[in-house]
């Protein structure tokens, strides 16, 4: 059970956080993007920036310029959408690289193209003039969110900027990033309605209309996938908790069947059912309680030892990512460690029945 949950958890972390680091959370774009020229900047520092920094669930909000390219390798080629960011080195892992031209591949596109870091990728950028650019791999990066970064290649804002020929107060598009813990569909949607209101009403008007999209509606099925994986494992802990509890009623009534003598004579000496089933109970929940502690030490060691290893691999073309990923959300954890608990609990006041069954006159004999 805590491995469910904590793998739904790993899921929802993952692919959250990929699909936030595509366009952030939130993207305030021109109605009339163009990636192909760069006709429709926005402002790198617009009027209503610090009312949209501002929102308690917000993290940060980062400008970035977009380019669609053509990636040729020998006779083959690939169409690429090239993101220029600010401090590419450091939110890409390049370290201390700082030549320019520099840009992280996804490992797809490395695999397909033969690229790896230390390369020169040449790339044609197609517009009212042709231009050309000889990027050079500093990293390979894994995609996270499937076909739709497969092909994201990661440069430094300056260098997309000299690219389309503006200056340090232009950019593609403003991409908002929520804080980790608002990354549910329900915040992103009310966090999109809400910048695109902030952007609407405090725009200068000699600054250009733009409008937000988030994540959800553009990764509407990925969404949805992963609220299917939360309707499972919804399930899974039911049965789980069930299976659980009927085995827990077979032991407990093999105790009241081996100490039939026992209850007829606490019976005799004046005690009551509820008394009797309470003793019984009671050494049920101890049993019931030790295997939850040794469950649980197992199932986070077990998560443990996936997070750090990676050791069980997935298809990323399937299930997005290219591992099984693991959260242990201790909250989650401990809510299905009680709710197994008191169902366990609940369904063992069934075998209790029996010991009103249970004769004295029957079961104590004097030998």
């Amino acid at each position: 059970m805590i491995l469910a949950v904590s793998i739904s958890s790993g899921f929802r972390h993952e692919i959250r956080a990929g699909l936030s680091g595509l366009a952030g959370d939130v993207q305030l774009t021109r109605p009339d993007m163009n990636y192909l020229d760069g006709s429709s900047p926005v402002a790198s520092e617009p009027s209503y920036l610090p009312h949209v920094a501002a929102l308690p669930q917000v993290g940060k909000v980062v400008p970035a310029v977009y380019r669609a390219g053509i990636v040729k390798n020998g006779d083959d080629i690939y169409g690429v959408l090239v993101k220029g960011i600010p401090d590419v080195a450091s939110e890409r892992g390049f370290g201390d690289d700082s030549l320019a031209l520099a840009v992280s591949v996804p490992s797809r596109l490395a695999q397909l193209a033969g690229l790896a870091p230390g390369d020169r990728m040449l790339t044609y950028f197609i517009g009212e003039k042709i231009k050309v650019r000889q990027f050079r791999v500093a990293a390979v990066h894994e995609a996270v969110a499937g076909a739709d970064d497969r092909f994201l290649v990661y440069a430094d804002i300056d260098d997309m900027r000299r690219l389309n020929g503006w200056d340090s107060s232009m950019a593609s598009a403003q991409e908002v990033y929520l804080k980790p813990e608002y990354r549910d569909e329900k915040h992103i949607r009310e966090a999109e309605e809400e910048v695109g209101f902030i952007a609407g009403a405090y725009s200068r008007e000699d600054e250009p209309a733009v409008v937000a999209s988030s994540s959800v509606s553009r990764f509407p099925q990925i969404f949805g996938w992963l609220s299917l994986i939360d309707f499972n494992v919804f399930f899974i802990l039911l049965l789980m908790s069930i299976v659980a509890g009927f085995n827990m009623i077979s032991g407990l009534l093999i105790m009241l069947f081996e100490n039939i003598s026992t209850i007829g004579l606490l019976k005799s000496l004046g005690m009551t059912d509820r008394s009797i089933a309470g003793v019984f109970l009671s050494s049920a929940s101890i049993l019931v309680l030790k295997g939850m502690a040794v469950g649980n030490f197992l199932a986070l060691a077990l998560c443990l030892v996936q997070d750090r290893t990676k050791v069980l691999e997935l298809d990323p073309e399937n299930y997005f990512v290219p591992f099984v990923p693991v959260h242990a959300d201790l909250g989650m954890i401990a809510l299905a460690d009680i709710a197994a608990f008191l169902v366990i609990m609940l369904l063992m006041l069934l075998p209790c029945l029996f010991i009103s069954k249970v004769d004295p006159s029957e079961t104590v004999r004097v030998k």
